[in-house]
C-alpha cells in the first residue's frame, strides 16, 4: 500500500468533516467511539452524551465518477442515559464506550452499545409502509366503540415516506462492578464478550438475564491487585479463541475448550523489557489501551502509549513489529504524566483487507497449482509466468498489502506499511478541509533547528487528539475523530 507512505499509486486526501466549528465544544459533543459495520456501507460513531449517530455511503455521483459518495447522516438515537446507582452513590455516565456491528443477516441492521454498565442491542431498519383499515381504531388512533362495528376491514398498507426506526430489542445489565471497556462480537454471531477491570463476561444474545463469568482476576484481597484487564477480543474466525490484555503490558490468550472459567491462559505473550530503559513511567506507557486481531486471525496488533506493536500468535516471546508512533514524547513524560494526558487511552485498526499473508497463500498455491500442471500437460514455465503477472498485476493486489493507523496528539495520525515498513503522519485539520485536498505528510521535529515544513515537539497540543479511528472494510477510505468532529479521508488515485 504506497500511499500510507506517500507513493507514486496514491495519496490520501479530504473527502468529509462532520461536526460543529465551534470552539467552545460541549462535553457531551466529544466523539468517543468510531465503528464502520462489515460491509463499510454504514459507519456509527458515539459520543459522551450518550448519542449514536450513523451515517450511510452514499451512491457515486455519475457527474463526479472519481468521488466515491459521501457518509450522510442515517439516524440519530439516544442510546444511554446518565443513571445513578443508589448502593455505591454512584453517577453512571451516559457515554458511549464501544460500538460493534453484528453481521447482517437480512435488512435491518443490528449493533451493540455499550456505556460503563449497561449494554443494549439495537435494530435499526427502514420502513415505508404503514397499516390503515383498523377495526378496533380510528385512522388518528382513536379506539371505536365495538359496539358501532357493523363490518369487518381487511387493513391494507399504504405507502408512506421513509423512516429509519432506532429501537432496542435487548438490555444487557447488573453484570459488571467495574467499568465496561471493551465489548465484541463472536464469530459465531450468537455471543459477544464484555470485559471491564476484572472480569468477561460471555453473553448470549438472546439471553439477558444472565452471562457466564470466563475471566476472574479479582483477588481475595484487593491490596493484592497488581494489574487491570485493559481490553478484549474474539478471535475473527475461532469462536472458541480470546484475548484479553493487561496494564502490565502482556496478553493472554485463552480458550474456552480448556475449562470454563479460563484462568489460566493458554499463550502468553510478553516483550521483555529493558533494564537499561526502566523508569518511573515504564509501568504506565506499557499499559494495553487496544488490542485487534489481524482479519486472518494469524496476528494481532497493540497498542501501548509510544508504540504499537504486531505479535504472531505462534510467537510469545516478542512481537514480529514495532512501530514508534510518537516517541519524542519520551523526554516529555514528566509533564504529560502531571497533565494526565499519559492516561490516554489510544485505539488502533487494520486497513479494510489486511492479507499480507493471503497474497503469499496465493503464490504458494500457483506454484502448486504449476507443479500439477506441469506434470500432467508439460505447461512451459512462460504461461507459468504470464500466470504470476495478472495475479500481481490484478486490481485487487494493492488489497492484499497490510497497513495500521493509530492516532496521536496535535490531531495527527500515524500509517504504518507492514510490508515496506514505511510511515506517514498525517493531520485531521479544517484547514485542509478543502474538496479532494491532498493531505500533506506532516513531521515533528525534536532538535534545535527546525525545517519549514516541521512542527516543533513543544507547539503540540495536547488538548486535541485522535483517539479513536476506524477504516472501511473494503476501501481505503478512513474515519477519524478529533474531538467533536468526525473527519473521512479516501485515497486520490493519479
Amino acid at each position: 500500500m504506497a500511499g500510507v507512505a506517500g507513493g507514486n499509486d496514491f495519496q490520501w486526501c479530504f473527502s468529509q468533516v462532520k461536526g460543529a466549528i465551534d470552539e467552545d465544544v460541549a462535553e457531551a459533543d466529544i466523539i468517543s467511539t468510531v465503528e464502520f459495520n462489515h460491509s463499510g456501507e454504514l459507519l456509527a460513531t458515539g459520543d459522551k452524551g450518550g448519542r449514536v449517530v450513523i451515517f450511510q455511503h452514499e451512491q457515486e455521483c455519475k457527474n463526479r465518477p472519481h468521488l466515491r459518495g459521501e457518509y450522510n447522516v442515517y439516524s440519530t438515537f439516544q442510546s444511554h442515559e446518565p443513571e445513578f446507582d443508589y448502593l455505591k452513590s454512584l453517577e453512571i455516565e451516559e457515554k458511549i464506550n464501544k460500538i460493534r456491528w453484528l453481521p447482517q443477516q437480512n435488512s435491518a441492521h443490528f449493533l451493540l452499545s455499550t456505556n460503563d454498565k449497561t449494554i443494549k442491542l439495537w435494530k435499526i431498519g427502514e420502513r415505508d409502509k404503514r397499516a390503515e383499515g383498523y377495526n378496533l381504531k380510528d385512522e388518528d388512533g382513536r379506539l371505536r366503540d365495538p359496539f358501532r362495528i357493523t363490518s369487518l376491514r381487511v387493513p391494507v398498507l399504504m405507502p408512506m415516506d421513509l423512516m429509519v426506526e432506532a429501537s432496542p430489542r435487548r438490555v444487557f445489565a447488573n453484570a459488571h462492578t467495574y467499568h465496561i471497556n471493551s465489548i465484541s462480537v463472536n464469530s459465531d454471531h450468537q455471543t459477544y464478550l464484555s470485559a471491564d477491570d476484572l472480569r468477561i463476561n460471555l453473553w448470549h444474545l438472546e439471553i439477558t438475564d444472565r452471562s457466564f463469568n470466563i475471566v476472574d482476576i479479582k483477588p481475595a484481597n484487593m491490596e493484592e491487585l497488581t494489574e487491570v484487564i485493559t481490553a478484549a477480543e474474539c478471535h475473527p474466525n475461532q469462536c472458541n479463541v480470546f484475548v484479553y490484555s493487561s496494564s502490565k503490558g502482556t496478553i493472554r490468550l485463552c480458550d474456552m475448550r480448556t475449562a470454563a472459567l479460563c484462568d489460566r491462559h493458554t499463550k502468553f505473550f510478553e516483550e521483555p523489557e529493558d533494564p537499561s530503559s526502566r523508569s518511573f513511567f515504564s509501568e504506565i506507557i506499557s499499559s494495553i489501551s487496544d488490542v485487534k486481531f489481524s482479519h486472518s486471525g494469524r496476528y494481532m496488533m497493540t497498542r501501548d502509549y509510544l508504540s504499537v506493536k504486531v505479535w504472531d500468535l505462534n510467537m510469545e516471546n516478542r512481537p514480529v513489529e514495532t512501530y514508534q508512533v510518537h516517541e519524542y514524547l519520551r523526554s516529555k513524560l514528566c509533564s504529560l504524566y502531571e497533565n494526565d494526558c499519559i492516561f490516554d487511552k489510544f485505539e488502533c485498526c487494520w486497513n479494510g483487507s489486511d492479507r499480507q499473508e493471503t497474497l503469499a497463500l496465493s503464490l504458494f498455491k500457483a506454484i502448486c497449482t504449476y507443479n500439477v500442471v506441469l506434470w500432467t500437460t508439460f505447461l512451459p514455465i512462460c504461461k507459468f509466468k504470464e500466470y504470476l503477472w495478472r495475479i500481481i498485476n490484478d486490481p485487487l493486489f494493492p488489497s492484499f498489502l497490510s497497513a495500521i493507523m493509530t492516532g496521536s496528539y496535535n490531531n495527527f495520525f500515524r500509517m504504518f506499511d507492514r510490508n515496506t515498513r514505511k510511515d506517514i503522519t498525517l493531520e485531521a485539520s479544517r484547514e485542509s478541509s478543502k474538496p479532494r485536498a491532498t493531505l500533506k505528510p506532516r513531521k515533528v521535529s525534536t532538535g534545535g533547528k527546525r525545517k519549514k515544513d516541521e512542527i516543533s515537539v513543544d507547539s503540540l497540543d495536547f488538548n486535541k487528539k485522535i483517539l479513536h479511528t476506524a477504516w472501511h472494510p473494503k476501501e481505503n477510505v478512513i474515519a477519524v475523530a478529533a474531538t467533536n468532529n468526525l473527519y473521512i479521508f479516501q485515497d486520490k488515485i493519479n
